[in-house]
């Protein structure tokens, strides 16, 4: 294995079918050639298998830095464990309740939950706002319909996140909220002006520099900004805008590169090349590992045929790595059944349910 295929691999986090980790990724995360891995309801039959699962794929790697084992856990409709790992209301709703310590509090139960059990990395807060009741896919995922209204609670859910052991990822840059598509069935563009952009959509991710150490981009057309390209796969949006411009200097993913949006006009091997050399850091393959593999392999080839894209790569794995030591820095798993049990989670709960 050359150091150039370990680079590739180490900004690839992948998911898998099944309750076990098949035996390439097993070997992956031996030979040290992947970043993390993302876990859905599909991987989860229960408490007891999940931390099992999870515990296994951490013995199995042998990187000297914490493999990044994440996953969707919102609130509401977007959450991949059920009880007894804290349920969260959409985030619409925790916010309409208009109290900050909830929210922190809320975000540093469920933190504490996740890493007793061994996650690390939760993609949330949902930094998009809803400004159109007719998208099908963030509604009440959003805090709310105004930007401050995100930028405070969405800020202190990934407090309580950090302050529950894990890590946060604000989703999905340069905004989601006003789409009439669903990205992971079709490519939406929006034809907002950039003064509209600056006002609405950008501001939590403004808020979000120094705060949150990864963002995830969006599979949407900004034409303002680049009419060409998805967010994800452009320069314009990745490299100048939330580089450059706002200043944005932790680790972005890339969202799912199997989403309709981007497989419908992109071969993974093309997309995933272009995520990088538009500043993604870490690219997300959340299902098939022949793809992930394939895709490692176009990153390698890549690299060998230019040394600019063997620059940007090897820029992304020290983004992505340094991601991965700030696990360290967070405060330490505590164990399962206090976590699960505590007096806090358990009135944190009951303040929830009065919500519903």
């Amino acid at each position: 294995m050359s150091d150039l295929e370990r680079t590739a691999g180490n900004v690839i986090v992948c998911g898998f079918p099944g309750l076990d980790a098949p035996e390439e990724v097993q070997r992956w995360l031996a030979e040290k050639t992947v970043a993390g891995l993302i876990l859905f309801k599909r991987n989860i039959a229960d408490i007891d298998q999940a931390s099992g699962l999870i515990e296994s794929c951490h013995a199995k790697s042998l990187s000297p830095l914490p493999i990044l084992i994440s996953v969707d856990q919102e609130g509401g409709r977007v959450a991949r464990f059920g009880e007894p790992i804290l349920q969260l209301p959409p985030m619409r709703t925790l916010a309409a309740a208009d109290d900050l310590q909830l929210t922190r509090d809320a975000g540093m139960v469920l933190g504490r939950q996740l890493r007793s059990i061994g996650i690390n990395l939760d993609f949330a807060p949902v930094l998009d706002v809803d400004t159109n009741p007719l998208n099908p896919v963030i509604g009440d995922r959003a805090f709310g319909s105004d930007p401050d209204t995100v930028i405070e609670h969405a800020l202190a859910f990934a407090e309580g996140l950090h302050d529950g052991g894990v890590l946060s990822c604000g989703k999905h840059f340069p905004g989601h909220g006003d789409t009439d598509l669903d990205s992971h069935l079709a490519l939406p563009i929006l034809r907002h002006e950039r003064s509209r952009l600056d006002e609405i959509e950008l501001r939590p991710f403004r808020a979000a520099v120094g705060q949150l150490p990864s963002l995830m981009t969006a599979h949407v057309v900004f034409e303002t900004l680049d009419p060409n390209s998805p967010a994800t796969m452009s320069k314009r949006a990745i490299g100048e805008l939330l580089r450059r411009q706002i200043g944005f200097d932790g680790a972005v993913f890339s969202d799912d590169l199997e989403m309709k949006a981007v497989s419908d006009h992109y071969a993974i091997e093309e997309a995933g090349v272009l995520a990088i050399e538009a500043g993604c850091d870490l690219l997300l393959v959340c299902s098939d590992l022949e793809a992930a593999a394939r895709l490692r392999d176009a990153l390698v080839t890549e690299a060998e045929r230019r040394p600019s894209f063997r620059t940007r790569l090897a820029e992304a794995r020290s983004r992505a790595d340094a991601l991965r030591r700030r696990i360290s820095d967070l405060p330490p798993a505590i164990p399962r059944q206090n976590a699960l049990e505590s007096t806090e989670a358990r009135a944190v709960a009951d303040r929830l349910r009065q919500l519903e």
